[in-house]
């Protein structure tokens, strides 16, 4: 076993025994012990350190949902108006009550339990509860789904509490409530990305679930539709890990369409130059680097189309079948067609400037089902990501893994996507402060000062596992997330001893 893999094992297993994975340890009955140790910063805090402050009494889990509403009231809608998240769960008090009480009377469920967590706003939630799920669209605004969907079943089953909802709004449009979400690294720009979860600042203190989810660009049709994969079994590593060279065809087809001039340039070499050092940082860990190690199809992924006919058709027939699932939605949408047609005739909800265009809506409306034209397509694409791809570059080079930079758009993405493979995407740095802004939509920029660069890991079916830790061993050793943190007026100032009431803000206004 490589000292990487080593390395990532301890780390996993230091993490099994610290509560991460799996409960720690807690006192099934009694009352709370209250601890005088300092309380965690919500700003970092993780799950352990707010589990062990609940275990210890430091704070109750109502406590800490009104110390998280606090700081969402600061940053949201107000101060710097983020707008990161769409609302929150007016059930959330209450839930958190009652699993205050079930701590003191049974004990806890687990690691989860009495922690908020958010969901993405195409993650299905019971209406009774009191939050919609819109993917951001008016047209499914009041919309009562049948259940919650099975992530968020199984989240309120470990004993977590739903806190609200964000939506990535970046990626579709305006939403009806939050508008374009901004970046908290940067106070003049917003953002870009595609397919993962951005909550500004509020992301960092607050746990995220999603997945399950309204796998769809509901809106205009801005975005390709993702493809939809879910997480396979678990394999042990076995080999070794590389890089995808910069010199791939698949980052030389990049560079064919932004074009190899001026400011695009400027910011590939900014990731190249962070590339490097990511290299560098994995051989120290013990990793084996092959470099180059290209994927073979790389460039014809790119070139042969055949994931839009894969995703229009998944579009409309998982859209249709969405809206036949709802108990009811007041909009009157059904179908694909009348989602376009309720765009056409409420341009003030649904059109805001530069988001008039409904292409990928269209397109997706004209196809006809799970034919033997999606068929075809979906094969060569699994043949092009898996066999001639991503399985190829690992057979031929004897790997574990490839790690390329990741950037705001879909050509890292892209293989993963269309062979149904994993992918870990963490922090490798950030644009500098004299980055010039580059306009990559209406409201979006792609370079800016402070927008994040990504390190992508890709592997193969049942490859999570391995990619985790991966991932996790480098971000452990880099620590690049916190080398930035958000602008100042993006920073919640509410902390937990803020909200605290009775007992508990006596017993650490004595220790203060």
């Amino acid at each position: 076993m490589t000292p990487l893999l080593r390395w990532v094992r301890a780390a996993l297993l230091l993490h099994l025994l610290s509560g991460v994975f799996s409960a720690p340890s807690f006192a099934v009955l009694g009352a709370y012990v209250p601890s005088t140790v300092a309380l965690p910063d919500l700003y970092e805090a993780s799950l352990s350190d707010l589990q062990a402050g609940l275990t210890a009494g430091q704070f109750s889990s109502v406590e800490l949902v009104k110390a998280y509403f606090a700081r969402i009231e600061e940053v949201n809608l107000n101060g710097p108006e983020l707008r990161a998240i769409i609302e929150t769960n007016p059930s959330a008090l209450a839930q958190a009550a009652v699993l205050d009480r079930e701590r003191k009377t049974v004990g806890p469920r687990g690691p989860l339990h009495g922690i908020p967590i958010l969901v993405k706003d195409n993650v299905a939630t019971v209406a009774d509860e009191g939050m919609n799920t819109t993917a951001g669209s008016w047209a499914l605004y009041k919309s009562v789904v049948p259940d919650d969907a099975g992530v968020v079943k199984r989240l309120r089953k470990a004993g977590a509490i739903i806190l609200g909802e964000y939506f990535d709004t970046i990626d579709v449009k305006q939403t009806f409530l939050s508008g374009p979400t901004l970046a908290e690294t940067s106070p003049q720009v917003g953002l870009v990305g595609e397919g993962s979860p951005r909550v500004p600042t509020i992301q960092a203190e607050i746990h995220v679930a999603h997945r399950e989810a309204l796998q769809f660009q509901l809106q205009l049709g801005l975005h390709r539709w993702p493809s939809a994969r879910k997480p396979t079994e678990v394999l042990p590593a076995q080999r070794a890990i590389t890089i995808l060279s910069e010199s791939s065809p698949l980052l030389a087809s990049l560079r064919a369409q932004e074009g190899d001039v001026g400011l695009r340039k400027n910011a590939r070499a900014e990731r190249e130059r962070r590339g490097g050092r990511a290299l560098e940082t994995l051989r120290e860990l013990g990793a084996t680097v092959v470099d180059p190690a290209d994927i073979p199809s790389a460039r014809e992924m790119i070139e042969a189309g055949t994931e839009a006919v894969v995703t229009r058709a998944d579009l409309k027939v998982q859209l249709n079948e969405w809206f036949d699932s709802l108990i009811s939605n007041p909009s009157g949408v059904s179908s694909v067609a009348d989602l376009i047609k309720f765009n056409k005739e409420n341009p003030s909800l649904e059109s805001p400037e530069g988001y008039a265009d409904q292409s990928i809506l269209t397109a997706a409306q004209k196809t006809e089902g799970l034919n033997s034209t999606y068929y075809e397509a979906l094969a060569r694409n699994h043949e092009m990501g898996r066999e001639r791809g991503i399985d190829a570059a690992l057979k031929q080079y004897a790997l574990d893994a490839l790690v390329l930079p990741a950037k705001g758009f879909d050509y890292v993405t892209k293989p993963s996507a269309i062979a149904g493979y994993p992918i870990v995407t963490v922090p490798l740095g950030f644009y500098p402060d004299n980055t010039t802004i580059v306009s990559a939509g209406p409201v979006t920029f792609y370079p800016a000062p402070g927008i994040p660069i990504g390190l992508a890991f890709l592997g193969t079916a049942w490859s999570e596992y391995d990619l985790i830790g991966y991932a996790y061993a480098y971000e452990q050793k880099t620590q690049t997330r916190l080398q930035r943190m958000a602008y100042d007026g993006a920073i919640p100032r509410t902390q937990i001893m803020d909200v605290l009431e009775g007992a508990s803000k006596a017993i650490f206004d004595v220790v203060i």
